[in-house]
């Protein structure tokens, strides 16, 4: 069945019959794939059934889907004429895990964060109807997502909708971790309301087989079904916010899909379908452990064990292992997470821990307010949260946190480069705006020696071993370490480039005989002005930093030098104002001239530049 499909509407080609084993094609298709590229199995084995009758019954050429946060559009891409470009998943220059409107006029919306779908659903909808246009939107959200702020302020929208509006609620009960949120335990007491959907059929079939008069009663009893419905459902949410509520149905029900998106797409007014699926269905290890077969590398088939597991210890694990401690030397620590206890390393604390454990869902504006409340009452919270999920609590950090100098304490995971997820995953910009606001940097120094907002900023993937220099000075002093002496130059190494710029100044040494003094900046902010002015009164300065040029470590050490120490030069080695793609951490760092080689050219460069003048 899966060589039939090889462009956009193909699928309608294919006979009802054949659903389920089409079904069964592109489950084994994925499986395959992504044991080799790694990519989002589970939430795309799970949506197989839901994304075939969303295109037997819409044509993506002009209808358009919005994949709330992404990483189910798999299935999608399939039938959308991208399957020959599966093994590019993930890679540079290859086909991004989530949807790309450069990629295919099918991709109407580039996602990779989550709750917004049903916003830019909206967005769309009011645009097709100004436009005079009469396309369909479709907005596809999960259960996990469904938790976020932003899923709650557009349906409160919503629901003034007098066009018509399709929300898809994909409820498989599982975010990244499990989902424990009061959306959950909703659509838990949803999902058992079995018995209002048989009787409503029931009714249906019953009143329909009356001669003549049948038909006429089934379609005037709309106002008296929502009554019967509140019997059986007595909160029914959506419905009370003005959004025709339709489920729950079964997500791996081809035709009962098609059958109740037909029906939904001729309601002039805002309707949310929620469908029951299975996250990773089809593939027995994704079954059973749904959370790790989310996202994963190359793994075996037949075994469903990764292939390329790493024993050596990485940031994640650095920082989940002193949080333990700390958090048993300290009984006003907590510790608060946006539903990703895994991901950040949260959760042996919240094992040991419980009371002081708080995930609070994909909210991070309210992590961060809520740890401010935390704060003002005497408590030391600790808000662990990736570099991009931190953005979108940006107000939250400057108003609530910083405004009040309250003593939160931000764990700033996947800082720098992160890879394979692109775009929306590279943590290249929290230098920027976090040196923004009043902020400092380390766990215990930040625990036990800070009183206001402190982050603590580290990367993705294993954690190397750089020994401490001759001056090893502590935290308190608020200065870098020198780790290397040289007299050609100074270079400024931020966080993960620290152990890079180590092999750039080997390089240096060993290639172009130049002798670079290497400083662990371990303090983006405050600025250690002192180390700088001296390095810069003795050279040339380097500084080398994984994330945005602009507003970032480098651009503020050059603020201060052209100040204080005019005639100095300074070169920047940052990411330029750009959106870095997916691919490995090393092949972009290449890409940009931020891997060790690169570095040593560039410096190389600037030196005899220097010595020219």
């Amino acid at each position: 069945m899966l060589e039939k499909i090889n462009k956009t509407g193909d699928i309608r080609e294919i006979s009802p019959d054949d659903y389920d084993a089409l079904a069964k094609e592109i489950r084994e298709f994925l499986v395959q794939k992504v044991s080799v590229t790694g990519g989002h199995l589970a939430s795309n084995l799970g949506i197989v059934e839901l994304t075939m009758a969303l295109h037997l019954v819409f044509d993506f050429n002009r209808d358009k889907v919005i994949w709330d946060v992404g990483h189910q559009s798999y299935v999608h891409k399939i039938l959308t004429g991208r399957k020959n470009n599966f093994d590019t998943l993930r890679k540079l220059d290859g086909m991004s895990g989530f949807p790309k409107r450069g990629e295919s006029r099918t991709d109407c919306f580039d996602t990779g964060h989550s709750s917004n779908s049903v916003s830019a659903g909206l967005g769309m909808v009011s645009a097709r109807d100004i436009c005079g246009d009469d396309y369909s939107v479709i907005s596809v959200i999960g259960d996990g997502a469904a938790t976020g702020g932003m899923f709650f302020e557009a349906l409160n929208n919503a629901g003034r909708l007098k066009t018509n509006f399709i929300i898809i609620l994909n409820d498989n009960e599982m975010s990244i971790s499990q989902n424990l949120s009061g959306m959950a335990c909703y659509l838990s007491s949803l999902r058992t309301a079995t018995s209002y959907n048989d009787l409503k059929e029931q009714v249906k079939k019953r009143l329909s087989r009356l001669p003549r008069v049948g038909g006429n009663i089934v379609n005037s009893i709309s106002d008296m079904k929502d009554r019967v419905k509140q019997l059986f459902i007595p909160e029914m949410m959506f419905e009370n916010l003005g959004v025709t509520y339709l489920g729950p149905i079964d997500g791996h029900n081809t035709n009962q899909i098609v059958q109740t998106l037909r029906e939904a797409k001729n309601l002039k007014r805002c309707v949310l379908i929620h469908v029951v699926t299975t996250k990773g269905k089809g593939y027995c290890w994704a079954e059973q452990e749904p959370d790790r077969f989310h996202g994963i590398g190359p793994f075996d088939v037949e075994t469903g064990r990764s292939k390329s597991a790493c024993n050596a210890r990485t940031w994640t694990d650095v920082f989940s292992d002193a949080l333990l401690r700390e958090g048993a030397a300290c009984p006003r620590l907590t510790v608060i997470t946006a539903a990703m206890p895994d991901g950040t390393g949260t959760k042996p604390f919240g094992i040991r821990f419980p009371q002081r454990f708080f995930d609070v869902g994909i909210a991070e504006e309210h992590a961060v307010t809520f740890a401010a409340g935390q704060a003002a009452c005497g408590l030391i919270p600790v808000v662990a949260v990736y570099s991009s999920f931190l953005q979108r609590a940006y107000d939250q950090i400057l108003e609530d946190v910083c405004m009040q100098d309250l003593h939160v304490v931000f764990a700033v995971d996947r800082a720098g480069i992160v890879g394979a997820d692109g775009q929306t995953h590279q943590g290249l910009f929290d230098a920027s705006f976090l040196s923004e606001m009043p902020l400092e940097d380390a766990l215990h120094y930040a625990i036990y020696e800070c009183s206001g907002p402190v982050a603590v900023r580290y990367g993705r993937g294993a954690c190397p071993d750089i020994n401490s220099g001759r001056d090893a000075l502590p935290l308190s002093s608020k200065r870098s370490e020198i780790l290397e002496e040289g007299t050609d130059a100074t270079l400024f190494a931020v966080g993960t480039m620290v152990k890079i710029g180590k092999d750039a100044a080997h390089i240096l040494r060993n290639e172009f005989h130049l002798s670079v003094r290497l400083v662990n900046v371990r303090f983006i902010k405050p600025l250690d002005t002192e180390t700088l002015r001296v390095c810069a009164e003795d050279g040339p300065v380097i500084t080398l930093e994984e994330g945005e040029r602009i507003g970032g470590f480098g651009e503020r050490a050059a603020a201060y030098l052209a100040e204080a120490l005019p005639g100095s030069r300074i070169r920047i080695l940052a990411v330029d104002d750009r959106y870095v793609p997916q691919g490995t951490p090393d092949e972009l760092r290449k890409r940009l001239g931020l891997d060790a080689d690169s570095i040593a050219e560039s410096i190389a460069s600037f030196v005899q530049e220097c010595e020219q003048e």
